[in-house]
């Protein structure tokens, strides 16, 4: 796999670059933000340092998702919870506090890569390309999603977790289940963080009411009276 590695500490890339290599991967290292912007194109996988000197790295991670659909596990001395929030919001897939055993992080990036790998939603029906729920469109092949015709600009997770809630409109979603199907089943994450994306979904949806909380079990895809 070739793996892009954003950190601007010298010593820290060339060992974890030298580690990868050990494990087969190819590596690239970049010391900056803009220089990663440049060089995801060509990635299969980004581990990103979110202490870069010129752009802070949840920044690069908004701007890469815009283009991008590449797995990124965020790899940090910040291990306040809001600092996880943040970055996922932005788009990660992962979050890793140094300093990390090798061993974790070769298994992390596996579960993220069989995840990003996996096959539509169960329920969206075989060779189905798109679903429809009233204004709004969602497009598996293509992972684009759009309401009233407007394209939403959604991040990996936002859109995993909209097409999870579409595979069964109006049903109950239970909060474990999202998050063992966005996630990973073995997710040991807050689970502040499921609520920290339906919020984002809602607001990109421009309305709370698309996604009704049903309290202590969890969520439901509904169509608002005004969506």
């Amino acid at each position: 796999m070739q793996v892009l590695v954003v950190e601007d500490d010298a010593r820290i890339a060339e060992a974890l670059t030298e580690a990868l290599q050990r494990f087969g991967h190819e590596v690239d290292w970049v010391a900056s933000g803009a220089e990663a912007l440049r060089a995801v194109p060509d990635a299969q996988f980004v581990l990103l340092d979110l202490g870069l000197p010129d752009l802070d790295g949840q920044e690069v991670c908004r701007r890469v998702r815009e283009t991008s659909a590449v797995p990124i596990i965020a790899v940090t001395a910040r291990s306040e919870e809001l600092d996880r929030i943040l970055v996922l919001q932005a788009g990660a897939d992962d979050y890793m506090v140094k300093p990390y055993s090798m061993r974790e992080l070769m298994a992390r990036m596996e579960a993220v890569s069989r995840r990003t790998r996996s096959s539509p939603p169960p329920g969206a029906g075989e060779g189905e390309e798109g679903c429809v729920f009233g204004p709004l469109t969602v497009d598996l092949r293509t992972r684009q999603a759009a309401l009233h015709g407007q394209l939403l600009r959604l991040t990996r997770r936002e859109f995993d977790l909209l097409a999870a809630l579409l595979t069964d409109p109006g049903a109950v979603r239970h909060r474990e289940d999202l998050i063992n199907e966005v996630w990973d089943p073995n997710w040991h994450g807050s689970t502040r963080t499921l609520d920290v994306h339906i919020g984002s979904l809602r607001s990109k949806l421009g309305s709370r009411n698309w996604v009704e909380s049903v309290r202590g079990v969890g969520f439901r895809l509904v169509l608002p009276d005004r969506p």
